[in-house]
């Protein structure tokens, strides 16, 4: 079970594809998982050696794993690897977020990559939302302005105050609504980080349930929750991770998600001005350019996001479109009207 929010990069190593009919396997080998002695000798150990408690969990994990499904392991800490292993793999390998050289190796071998893209938006969605925005904004605007059949230095002048003021505007509301959503955060990571100091022992049984629902037994689940309850920062990120959904130490940045809106927009609503800035004031070209520019931002967000490349852009391409043909009737009704 992965919670949203969890991220997989910190995830690595390798483990047998789930198939049909390895239900009943898979029970008998949860029914055989470590034993209470084992956990205790790992325990003592680690107390011993100095092991820290990430260290700590990524071996019972390990082992845990190991048994229930019968993965072959690196016998590194945190090195199995499940379909969305979520909780127990990333807290005991969240620094690793790579994936090993052997890992990297057999994925480069069958001919795919083991690698991961950022999937926290914290410049990818400010940037495609603000050039599109941008784009389609001032395009639908020049269309609207050309269809009602004003004059080319109206269109300029509309097209620039559109452009600064809706790149500053975008910028404002994303950093608002950023800040104000990692406030929230902290807010609730505060009202955590209180419940483990007032209740440490209710909340190392919350965190023990956790365990209990990715598959280890009540015993080893407590042993693993008692494990990670030993560092009060890493208990702090597994609660925030499985109640909220998101790692309060990997926040965006309010600041380069407005930049990032603000030069995206900015660049954006440029491209279809720029016929009549160069003394071009058709708004063939207008056009033109917008759906190239609108295709070929499609086409990126496909290459980044791993989508089919040209479904990407011409999807970009109609909805830009629909929207430019709306303004260009409005304008084209208003201004015949006024003639």
């Amino acid at each position: 079970m992965r919670r949203p929010g969890w991220p997989q990069e910190g995830c690595r190593g390798t483990a047998p594809r789930w198939q049909p009919g390895r239900e009943q396997d898979a029970a008998a080998r949860l029914a055989d998982l470590v034993s209470a002695e084992a956990v205790d000798r790992m325990l003592a150990d680690a107390d011993a050696a100095g092991v820290s408690a990430e260290g700590l969990l990524g071996e019972l994990t390990r082992t845990v794993l190991e048994r229930a499904l019968g993965a072959e392991t690196t016998g590194q800490a945190g090195t199995v690897v499940l379909d969305g292993c979520g909780i127990i793999c990333q807290v005991a390998d969240e620094e690793r977020r790579e994936p090993s050289q052997a890992t990297g190796t057999a994925a480069l071998a069958a001919g795919w990559s083991h690698g991961h893209r950022d999937v926290s938006g914290g410049w990818l969605r400010p940037t495609v939302f603000g050039a599109v925005d941008g784009l389609v904004t001032n395009a639908s605007l020049i269309a609207g302005l050309g269809g009602a059949g004003a004059a080319a230095h109206t269109i300029v002048l509309t097209g620039a105050a559109a452009l600064v003021a809706g790149a500053f505007s975008m910028a404002t509301g994303e950093y608002i609504s950023v800040t104000n959503q990692n406030e929230l955060v902290h807010a609730e990571v505060a009202l955590e980080r209180q419940m483990l100091a007032r209740f440490p022992a209710a909340e190392q049984d919350e965190l023990a349930g956790y365990f209990r629902q990715y598959g280890a037994d009540p015993d080893t689940a407590a042993r693993m929750a008692a494990a990670v309850s030993r560092d009060p920062s890493t208990a702090l990120r597994v609660h925030t991770r499985e109640e909220l959904g998101v790692d309060h130490t990997e926040l965006p940045s309010p600041i380069l998600a407005g930049v990032a809106s603000l030069l995206a927009f900015s660049l954006g609503a440029l491209l279809p001005l720029l016929p009549y800035l160069v003394g071009l004031p058709a708004l063939a070209v207008t056009l033109a350019i917008t759906a190239v520019a609108l295709i070929t931002g499609g086409m990126i967000v496909g290459r980044l996001t791993g989508r089919p490349l040209l479904r990407s852009g011409l999807r970009q391409l109609a909805l830009g479109a629909l929207s430019i043909a709306v303004t260009f009737g409005v304008g084209s009704l208003i201004g015949g009207r006024g003639a």
